[in-house]
């Protein structure tokens, strides 16, 4: 019988393949007696510096007469382990009208068009930018000269922007399609430790093999793949979609539609003046902008673990902190451990920030953005609003920088006096192209300055040496979520368009790789129980 085994205490010198004689110690069973034993989720507990532990949970198999002995007990956290089982579905009997696209490859369209992929509809997926490996190469260019390629950057190409990013995978989302997504990344070459650490994270190296092979598998399967392809028109018959218009190096190509799953991203800010224009519905919402922070992650390691700091078995210390300011939220996002803050900029003349990581979190610096919100009563009336108030912000920052991607950064110290800084000491920014000494209350729309400013100072009671003078802040980064949503219905379709699935982060319907995967996959299944799979193959 399998049993459920949770708040198993693994202390940090006792190494995962001890996991059946803990079991064995913790619940009174002969160790002969579990046949074998996995751990489901696995977090860390350093509440208290002096008893840095792990809390595991595990699925034991245990023999019958054992199993039966111990639940009899009623011990709290045991219980019959509940077996996940896979849902096939059922495709649809409507015929299609034309083809299945899928416009975009970050998380959401790469999931959906696998999962409809696997399921025989052979789908268009439309990416603007280009493949991870020729992606990888511009984004670098542009990290090293400043020249950016608008088509092909942090924000447009094959994975998203969460391949330049430390790859994180949680999710508050209880879907199970989640586990579903974390199981379909490791078939494609993610660890195995994503399916039960509490925090799993890939890393940006390990996550472009993933993306490419996911790509490759869905061509494998009958889907075709365009790169340096951009949707740029819908066309609608009496409110249901009827044809797409695709750009493309050799022009305009227009195409039968029977369904659009629009995972576009939030950085398509063309796409969406020509949703607006189509009369697709869409509304503003909250979001959050602000700067990155960066530390030595030897401080936060010091800070999080006190005298455990560098363990090999706790790797690079994380943090999240909250704060007020003026009634706002102030928190920090996207915590990069042992990372570098990243130029994120899709446009000439914006400076955009983000943060990313590798697999081994082994570089110098910890980085997050500390990041203040941001509502609709902040900025122009309209459904482009947060856009403009994202714009304006990174316009600023981009003649603060002086061009060629260089951008405006402070030390902690000169922010909290508002002035600017006469250079860095303690701490080596790691933004490239580079950085400028500027004063940041300058860049800085008036309440997100004053809300980062006691924020840090919060944060710095909170987590010591947080506030230290030296730590540095680079400007701006305001694409922490989509200022905007495209309205659906339950069924995932616009509310004011048949066959179009606005999906993920750009859609506002997402907050990170899971989340969008699951978004993704729910909408691969609308389609899929709708439709009948195309009879002949494209």
């Amino acid at each position: 019988m399998k049993l459920q085994i949770a708040n198993i205490k693994q202390p940090l010198s006792e190494s995962d393949e001890q996991l059946t004689q803990r079991i064995a110690s913790l619940t009174g069973i002969d160790a002969r007696q579990i046949n074998s034993a996995r751990m489901t989720r696995r977090a860390l507990d350093a509440r208290k510096k002096q008893d840095v532990h792990f809390l595991v949970t595990a699925i034991a198999d245990v023999e019958d007469s054992a199993a039966k002995r111990l639940l009899s007990r009623g011990v709290a956290g045991i219980e019959p382990a509940k077996e996940t089982q896979k849902v096939q579905l059922d495709p649809g009997s409507e015929g299609l009208r034309g083809r299945v696209v899928v416009a975009g490859l970050g998380p959401a369209g790469l999931f959906a068009a696998l999962n409809l992929a696997q399921y025989g509809y052979q789908p268009l997926v439309l990416e603007r930018g280009d493949a991870v490996e020729t992606r990888a190469l511009r984004v670098e260019q542009y990290w090293a000269t400043g020249e950016l390629d608008e088509n092909s950057n942090v924000m447009f190409g094959e994975g998203g922007a969460g391949t330049f990013s430390d790859g994180k995978l949680t999710s508050r989302s209880k879907d199970m399609r989640g586990e579903a997504a974390l199981n379909t990344l490791i078939h494609f070459g993610a660890p195995e430790e994503i399916a039960y650490l509490a925090k799993p994270h890939i890393g940006t190296d390990r996550l472009r093999n993933v993306v490419s092979a996911m790509r490759k598998e869905i061509e494998k399967l009958g889907g075709e793949v365009r790169f340096r392809s951009t949707l740029s028109g819908l066309i609608l018959r009496d409110g249901m979609l009827s044809q797409v218009k695709i750009d493309t190096a050799n022009g305009t190509e227009t195409l039968d539609c029977a369904a659009l799953v629009l995972a576009i991203g939030q950085g398509a800010r063309d796409t969406y003046e020509m949703l607006l224009n189509t009369g697709i519905q869409i509304v503003p919402k909250a979001f959050a902008v602000g700067v990155r922070i960066e530390h030595p992650q030897a401080m936060i390691d010091r800070a999080q673990f006190g005298a455990l700091a560098g363990h090999p078995r706790l790797g690079a210390a994380e943090y999240r902190m909250t704060a007020q300011s003026g009634g706002r939220g102030v928190y920090t996002f996207c915590m990069c451990p042992g990372g570098n803050v990243i130029a994120s900029a899709s446009a000439n003349d914006e400076i955009v920030v983000n943060g990313m990581s590798n697999f081994a979190r082994n570089a110098t610096n910890a980085n997050a953005a500390v990041v203040v919100q941001v509502s609709p009563e902040d900025y122009a009336v309209g459904p482009l609003g947060g856009v403009l108030f994202q714009k304006e912000m990174e316009r600023t920052a981009y003649f603060a920088g002086g061009g060629n991607g260089i951008a405006p950064a402070s030390t902690v110290g000169a922010f909290l006096r508002r002035e600017t800084p006469r250079g860095f000491g303690g701490v080596n920014p790691s933004y490239r192209p580079g950085v400028v000494s500027r004063d940041l209350w300058n860049v800085l729309t008036p309440f997100v300055a004053n809300g980062i400013a006691e924020g840090l100072t919060a944060f710095g009671r909170q987590l010591k040496g947080f506030d230290v003078d030296e730590a540095v802040l680079t400007g701006v980064e305001t694409r922490t979520s989509a200022p905007l949503r495209i309205l659906r219905g339950e069924d995932l379709q616009s509310v004011s368009c048949a066959g179009l699935y606005p999906i993920g982060e750009g859609a506002g319907y997402a907050g990170g790789i899971i989340s969008a995967a699951i978004d993704g996959i729910k909408a691969a299944e609308a389609i899929i129980t709708r439709f009948a799979p195309p009879k002949t193959t494209v």
